[in-house]
């Protein structure tokens, strides 16, 4: 039987995110390219996705051709050797190079991630200030899509980490 240590006991911490449901696909949704459901989000017309809440970033900027997003590391997300688990920097990754390709997607068309390549280059603390991460696609073709992202130290400008993917486009109409 595996114990597990309660993390409300003294000293513990809790966390709470809040996100607001994905809407059903109305005719009108189904007919907004993929940079109108990411402008949508932006404005705040509809939801964002809940990932983001779940790990603490956001999507900032968006247009043709790239999706910029901005996260704060935190002791919540920290990794048994005390540093921030590399899963927060892919997301952050997968999320901008998804999404630069989606910009470029007409209506009625979809992508999946089919490759993600992801090198990380220096370590993420707790107290690490915001990271930027801008994705831009450089490839979307009929059937596949291929795009490049870096995330940087907003305050430092270091790079944390890079990396690429290759989607699959799917249409949907």
């Amino acid at each position: 039987m595996t114990t597990y240590e309660n993390p409300t006991a003294e000293g513990g911490r809790t966390r709470t995110h809040t996100w607001r449901p994905r809407p059903e696909p109305t005719p009108e949704i189904l007919g907004m390219s993929g940079l109108d459901v990411l402008t949508a989000a932006l404005k705040g017309t509809l939801p964002a996705a809940s990932m983001m809440s779940t790990l603490g970033f956001c999507l900032t900027d968006a247009g043709e051709g790239f999706a910029v997003f901005e996260g704060d590391p935190g002791d919540h997300l920290l990794n048994p050797m005390g540093t921030v688990h590399g899963g927060f920097l892919a997301t952050l990754l997968d999320s901008a190079l998804g999404s630069a390709v989606m910009t470029r997607l007409p209506a009625g068309t979809a992508y999946t991630t089919v490759q993600l390549g992801v090198h990380m280059i220096r370590p993420v603390l707790a107290d690490t200030p915001t990271l930027r991460c801008e994705g831009t696609a450089l490839h979307v073709g009929r059937t596949t899509a291929t795009a490049e992202a870096r995330v940087v130290g907003t305050l430092d400008g270091k790079l944390y980490a890079h990396g690429t993917t290759t989607c699959a486009i799917l249409r949907t109409t």
